[in-house]
């Protein structure tokens, strides 16, 4: 089964989420899109992507090793991870940001795991 990683609406926020940090207008931004690992621990939360090369997304990094982290991914890179069981990366198809991004890295710093 091929399943898209980013739909073309999530691609759209998050070079214009790029566009408006690179501007100053905004920095905070509510995460875009959800991916995880199915079979293991991985999860990411992206707010934006680097207008440069359209492949540097920004967001909460969590590998799973009790200290998630800001900070930036190959989205080309995501693309070829795969789980314990050999599982790519998914989209979480059904999460909706409730808060800003600084929010989840909050309460993944308390927890030592993203939590949504």
């Amino acid at each position: 089964m091929n399943t898209v990683l980013i739909t073309a609406a999530q691609m759209q926020q998050l070079r214009l989420n790029g566009l408006a940090s690179v501007q100053g207008t905004a920095i905070d931004h509510h995460p875009v899109v959800k991916l995880f690992t199915p079979d293991g621990a991985a999860t990411w939360l992206l707010t934006e992507l680097d207008a440069a090369d359209d492949d540097t997304a920004f967001g909460l990094c969590d590998l799973g090793m009790g200290c998630p982290e800001l900070g930036y991914v190959s989205l080309a890179e995501l693309r070829t991870v795969r789980g314990r069981l050999g599982l790519p990366v998914e989209r979480d198809r059904h999460f909706q940001a409730d808060k800003p991004l600084s929010a989840y890295a909050e309460q993944a710093h308390q927890a030592g795991r993203i939590v949504t």
